[in-house]
């Protein structure tokens, strides 16, 4: 009984870490959303607003069932290229939304795509389901990169 409350709570641990972050990044975008990025010249595949919350909650979640996955497996060292590409996960936003600082932010996402690379790859050793949840945020933030590219060369 022991290690399934371990277990649990480890869960739980990983969805604070990762739901943190969704948090802390919601603050620097909630006002900039409605300021400054809502006149801002945007590409054409640009989604609605209202696409990016859910889609995060629901990547926000695989990014932590990935990494609980791979903690159950003692991958210790795996653990730490997911937090890795958490911290710039984390990085991205504020730089991006509330500072403006947007080819700066282009280069932290794109660091964020390599890091997320690096996480599957570690993640696919220790448990291959871990690594293929991983593979949705993947093809999100190269979309984001590419977003973010569009209205950095727009603005």
């Amino acid at each position: 009984m022991v290690t399934r409350s371990k277990d649990w709570l480890a869960l739980l641990g990983f969805g604070l870490l990762s739901y943190g972050v969704a948090a802390l990044g919601s603050l620097a975008t909630l006002d900039n959303v409605r300021g400054w990025y809502a006149s801002a010249d945007k590409p054409w595949f640009t989604p609605p607003n209202w696409l990016f919350g859910p889609v995060w909650t629901v990547l926000y979640g695989l990014i932590a069932v990935a990494a609980w996955l791979v903690w159950r497996r003692g991958d210790r060292s795996a653990l730490g290229v997911w937090a890795v590409q958490l911290a710039l996960n984390l990085a991205w936003t504020p730089t991006f939304f509330a500072l403006r600082w947007l080819w700066p932010a282009f280069v932290v996402i794109l660091l964020l795509d390599l890091a997320v690379i690096a996480t599957i790859v570690r993640f696919r050793r220790a448990d291959r389901v871990a690594a293929w949840l991983l593979v949705p945020y993947l093809a999100w933030i190269l979309y984001a990169s590419l977003l973010n590219a569009g209205v950095a060369a727009l603005n």
